[in-house]
Order: C-alpha cells, then structure tokens, then sequence
C-alpha cells in the first residue's frame, strides 16, 4: 500500500520515495556541516598567517636598534686621470671585508661607521718595444667610511659620505714574455687619501645586502702635506653581511 509524506516546501512524495528524500536531506546536512568546518579552518589559517606576517614585520624593522655586523664580498676598482689625458686601463677585481654599526638618530637616519680590508687597483695591457705586456697594480688598505644614512623603510638605507683609506701594501707585477717585474712594499699606516663614498643596502632581516660606489679625493703623504692625485682610484663594491 502506498501513501503520501506531506513536506514543510508542499512537495510530496511516495512511500517507495521517502528514503531518497531522507536520504538527500542527510547529504545536505552533511555538506553544509563540511562546508562550515572549511570556512572556520580557512578563517583560523588566514588568521595565523596574518599573525605570523604582522609579528614578522615589526621583528624586521630594525631601523631604530643600534646593531653591529660583519660583511665581505668583492671590489671592481680601476684608476682615472684627473686632467682628462687618456689613460687606458682595466677594472681589477679585489677582496673586501670588515664590520659596521648602525647609530640610530631617530627612526628614519643615523649614522653607520665601517672598518675594511680593501684591495683597489687596476690592469693594464700593451706593447712596448714590440712585444706584449701586462700590468697588474694593486693596493691594500684599511678604510675607515663615516656614513651618514636616510632610512625610508626598514628594507632599504641610503648611505653617503667621507672615508679614509689608510695605505697598508702596494704591489705591482710587470710581465712581458717570459720576463716578469714583481714589486711589493709596504706601509705603516703613514699615507691615507680621503674618499668619497655612496651606495645603499637592502636589509632582509639579519643579512645584508651592499652596493657602494668611491673615489680618491686628495692624498695624505704622510709628512703633514696633502696633494690632489692625478691617478685616483674609482671602485664599485658588492657585498653581503650579517647583522647580530
């Protein structure tokens, strides 16, 4: 015998159909049970996450903290002449490392005070009494840069400003054929050359990525007198560093 099931929506049904209907009815109920459990999950990990990138954040902006560090990497110098004349020569690639500290004045500038082993110099090639020759000249010092630095984020830090260089060794290789020149002489920190320098960091939480441009701007001979060099070294710097 069949009979009829009245629903809340004035659908009916058969008897022989009642379980379909019970049965979807269950279905939906479970789905929505499952999508509610979804969306609270995706809320909690959303939450989580923006928690965790908050915290990350104020962790990373370091610009007020005074902080010492350690960094090295590679310096592309060559030499230029100061009265035009032309001079030809090749960028010399040497090593540079050394530690800083950053000096907050306020949030957005401070000061930055570095100490580096520097290697500058140039290459030079050519012919003289025709044959080929080869020239390596490189210089190492100690520098000493004062930086003055503008923070506009926590990610980067503009830097501009004096530095002494402090001559420790000289070196000159001469080789033509199978004939070779080597000179080398030393220094007791007795000449120095002020310097320009400017460049900027890219700060991603404790390491540290560095760009720097200088050149010469007067020579210290080391007997009270200072010159205006006509060869003034030019290098560009690439570093990477650690702060703690």
């Amino acid at each position: 015998m069949n009979y009829a099931i009245y629903f809340n929506n004035n659908i009916t049904a058969t008897g022989s159909e009642r379980h379909t209907f019970v049965g979807a009815k269950i279905l939906l109920k479970n789905l929505k049970l499952m999508t509610m459990k979804k969306i609270i999950l995706i809320i909690v990990v959303i939450t989580l996450l923006a928690n965790i990138l908050s915290a990350q954040n104020n962790n990373t902006d370091l610009r007020g903290n005074l902080q010492f560090g350690l960094k090295a990497g590679a310096n592309f110098s060559n030499v230029y002449d100061s009265k035009n004349q032309e001079f030809n020569s090749d960028f010399k690639v040497g090593f540079a490392a050394g530690a800083f500290l950053t000096i907050p004045i306020g949030k957005y500038i401070g000061l930055q005070p570095e100490i580096l082993f520097s290697q500058k110099g140039y290459k030079a090639t050519g012919t003289f009494l025709t044959m080929g020759y080869k020239f390596t000249h490189t210089v190492d010092y100690i520098d000493v840069p004062l930086l003055f630095a503008i923070k506009p984020s926590a990610y980067v830090t503009l830097l501009a400003g004096p530095q002494y260089s402090f001559l420790v060794k000289q070196k000159d290789v001469f080789t033509s054929g199978s004939f070779t020149v080597d000179q080398e002489k030393t220094f007791q920190n007795d000449r120095s050359v002020l310097c320009f320098l400017g460049g900027i960091d890219f700060n991603l939480n404790q390491f540290v990525l560095s760009a720097r441009a200088g050149w010469d701007l007067q020579n210290n001979n080391g007997d009270g007198t200072s010159t205006n060099p006509r060869y003034k070294n030019v290098w560009y710097q690439a570093t990477i560093g650690f702060k703690f």
